[in-house]
């Protein structure tokens, strides 16, 4: 054991204890400590209004390992004494200075070693009764040998190391005793935590020397690594650094002589050969040279080179006046579009009349064609066969879900990443400047804060503003006029109204079971096989089997769905093939198709939902296209309130309300007494006691389906009537049409539709407005066979017509 000696009788017994963190004062060594708020600055004070020492230990924890303290740089942190070792170093206090964040920054002079005897008190600061320790083993032979080693180390590591100055060494050599010097070279290479704490622990000298060597060696394995790499990282640099002159050096001297250009020269030769090659119109030829001579300016190094560069060649690569030559051949495009798509003949003979009307004025331009319909009747497929029969090129792009208006008319070049809009790009891509361009779902376009691409459109879709076309991006008018624009949609409901005054409106209404027959065997069959690599002689797919598909898997308007059923087949037959090996045809039953398709999809039910009084069919008209729907009709007791259930909208519940109140002034003019349908009920009564005495709760299933429109008035009516006076509506009819107050059977809409939706469900008798009797003008004849159609002007005749005596 070290012997304790009090070595100063200036020291004090007592000491205030202050918790340093990071390196230690070591003995006869001046620091700068940071002290946080808390009992160590108390400390401080104490011993500065005493003129006396501190004693400085370290922490057995670093603070990154203690709680961390709130996010507030003044928060106080203290130390207790159960957390700081037992001994440290005495040191003076030369100077305070208190900062703005109330912590504390000292200088300091360490004085003794000591060790804690006892703890006095722990506020309002830790004081503590100390033994100070003395250096021993000063005078052993080794030392000297050691301390010469230690010096020699220290030259080492000062090449280096940049806190072993000249002044640093000379302190070295200068020390008062070899202790000191191991202080100090410990104090210089920084030493930290439990190390510091060890060397402050050890007063045996040549101990200390020791250890200091271990330290002094590894720090000059670390110091020879980090000169390793710093001379491969060097060498690199200089490398790259080399071969960059030499580049430029080459590049000047081919410069000189006339051998090659540099880059931006280059640039610049290659855009200025293209503007020539574009054939640019005057206003966009002089706002490209303007920019060619700006980017001769800019560096090449500068990001507005790019930009610039980027603006030129889209200027230079945009179709100004190249056009693709038209083929105004009649025959040729009549044979295009029936080769592609069965029936559509108002949309083919529209085709003709513009091929017709350019044919004698070239420079007609015409309007915007647009198609509405359900999904899957070929709309975009019909694109792309006008494009091919007037010899165009075709180019799509969907506006479903579009909000930001800078998709149709670009970026301004002030954003980073700036395009021109949907439109130009089409054309750069396709290379003339009279193509097709199909408008995909436009009643699907979108509104956002970014803009409103429908306002955008309408100077791209009007022929009086489209031939100076400015998209944000270019800067520079563009002439759209010879661009045959084609917008689809499924509804026109929801296309503003500004945009659709724009637009020529052809309706494509949905197939009939005929038709999709006759698409299935002509069309679908046969792509279908080809597609799966199924030979036509393989399959076989009689007609009663596609008359099943369509009427039990496919019911839809348009094709969609048969094709997916049709490659479901093709599928499952590929597989048997494949597996079994077999090379004998496959032919598909209709009592099969549950093997082939799974269960029965929809049902023919008309008959079977008209076997009781108050259940009556009507038409409807959907985004999807025409559908037959059910009014049902139940007599409750009650006090003659009508319940309404099926999700219906305002007006079909005002509809409702008409309804009834007609029927109750139709049976009170007629004066027949009705049967009570309460309980036991084989008693005639009046219209007036059956209302007072029932309720009608009317409903239309698929409940989740909302359903709103005037048009299913008489048919509510009918359904009322019916349960009333317990009539039967008649088979396989249905009706459509608004009823007015007084009895009236008003017009709508959608009628076209409807039909072909009652001919697919069988209906074979309907009752339509007077003033619709024109609109089945636009259904094809074919359609119209096999259906009896009445035209009631009053609900009385629909009454007549439609229930069973």
């Amino acid at each position: 054991m070290s012997e304790i000696v009090v070595v100063n009788q200036n020291l004090p017994p007592v000491l205030p204890i202050v918790a340093i963190e990071g390196s230690p004062v070591l003995p006869g060594l001046m620091a700068t400590l940071q002290l946080p708020k808390g009992k160590s600055i108390t400390a401080v004070e104490k011993a500065l209004s005493d003129k006396s020492v501190v004693g400085l230990i370290l922490p057995k924890k670093k603070l990154q390992e203690l709680p961390a303290p709130q996010t507030n740089t003044n928060q106080e942190i203290k130390y207790e004494f159960g957390e700081l070792f037992e001994k440290g170093v005495s040191a003076r206090v030369i100077k305070k200075i208190l900062m703005p964040d109330d912590s504390v920054t000292l200088l300091v002079q360490g004085i003794q070693r000591f060790s804690i005897d006892s703890h006095i008190h722990s506020e309002p600061f830790l004081a503590a009764s100390v033994l100070y320790y003395e250096d021993l083993n000063t005078k052993d032979k080794e030392i000297e040998a050691l301390a010469r080693a230690v010096i020699l180390q220290v030259r080492q590591l000062s090449e280096t190391n940049p806190f072993f100055t000249e002044e640093m060494k000379l302190a070295m050599i200068n020390t008062p005793s070899r202790g000191t010097l191991a202080d100090l070279v410990a104090f210089a290479i920084g030493t930290r935590g439990n190390e510091a704490q060890d060397f402050i622990e050890t007063i045996d000298v040549k101990e200390r020397l020791v250890k200091l060597l271990v330290l002094l060696k590894r720090e000059q394995d670390l110091s020879n690594l980090q000169k390793k790499l710093s001379s491969e990282v060097d060498q690199r640099v200089n490398k790259i650094q080399r071969e960059f002159f030499l580049k430029e050096q080459l590049r000047s001297i081919k410069k000189e002589l006339g051998i090659e250009e540099d880059d931006k020269s280059r640039e610049t030769n290659i855009l200025k050969e293209k503007i020539a090659k574009a054939d640019l119109p005057e206003h966009a030829e002089k706002v490209a040279k303007e920019e060619l001579r700006r980017l001769q300016t800019i560096p090449e190094s500068s990001p507005e080179f790019n930009l610039s560069r980027n603006y030129i060649d889209w200027i230079a690569s945009l179709p100004w006046s190249n056009s693709s030559e038209d083929r105004l051949d009649l025959r040729y495009a009549k044979k295009v579009l029936n080769q592609d798509h069965f029936g559509l003949e108002s949309v083919k003979e529209r085709i003709l009349e513009f091929l017709s009307v350019r044919k004698l004025n070239p420079n007609y331009h015409g309007t915007i064609l647009c198609f509405v319909g359900p999904p899957g009747v070929g709309k975009t497929s019909l694109g792309k066969s006008i494009a091919k029969s007037l010899g165009r090129e075709f180019f799509r792009f969907s506006l479903g879900g579009m909000r930001d208006e800078a998709e149709i008319k670009g970026h301004r070049r002030t954003y980073i990443g700036a395009l021109p809009g949907k439109i130009l790009q089409g054309l750069k891509r396709i290379g003339t400047n009279n193509p097709v361009i199909l408008l995909d779902e436009i009643d699907k376009i979108g509104m956002s804060y970014q803009g409103d691409p429908a306002s955008a459109l309408l100077e791209v879709l009007d022929p009086e503003q489209n031939a100076a076309f400015l998209d944000h991006y270019l800067d520079v008018s563009f002439d759209l006029s010879k661009v045959l624009f084609i917008a689809t949609a499924n509804q026109v409901s929801s296309i503003p109204a500004a945009l659709l005054d724009r637009m020529e409106i052809i309706e494509i209404p949905g197939y009939t079971l005929e038709e999709k027959e006759r698409i299935a065997f002509d069309y679908v069959i046969p792509k279908s096989l080809e597609k799966h690599g199924i030979a036509a002689s393989k399959i076989k797919l009689p007609s009663n089997t596609v008359q099943k598909i369509i009427r039990d898997y496919a019911r839809e308007p348009g094709v969609r769905t048969l094709q997916q059923q049709i490659d479901k087949i093709a599928r499952k037959s590929a597989k048997i093939r494949v597996e079994k090996k077999s090379k004998k045809s496959i032919s598909v039953k209709p009592q099969e198709l549950d093997k082939w398709l799974g269960p029965q999809r929809f049902f023919q039910e008309t008959a079977e939902r008209i076997s009781q009084a108050g259940v009556v069919t009507g038409l409807a008209w959907t985004a999807a296209g025409g559908d037959i729907l059910f009014i049902e009709a139940l007599a409750l007791p009650g006090k003659g309130e009508l319940k309404l259930t099926g999700k219906m909208g305002d007006v079909m519940t005002e509809s409702a309300k008409i309804a009834l109140s007609h029927v109750k002034k139709f049976l009170s003019q007629k004066k027949d007494k009705v049967r009570s349908q309460l309980e036991g009920g084989d008693k005639w009564i009046s219209p007036e006691l059956w209302f007072q005495t029932h309720d009608i709760h009317l409903h239309i299933p698929a409940g989740a389906v909302p359903k709103d429109g005037p048009s299913a008035g008489v048919t509510m009516a009918s359904s009322i009537l019916s349960l009333v006076t317990n009539k039967k509506s008649k088979q396989k009819l249905a009706m459509t049409g608004e009823l007015s107050l007084v009895g009236k059977v008003l017009p709508v809409g959608g009628i076209k539709e409807k039909v072909l939706a009652a001919k697919r469900s069988g209906i074979q008798t309907i009752l339509l407005p007077k003033q619709n009797q024109k609109d089945l003008m636009e259904v094809p004849k074919r359609h119209l066979s096999g259906i009896k159609f009445y035209f009631p002007v009053k609900v009385d005749q629909v009454f007549k017509i439609a229930l069973e005596e």
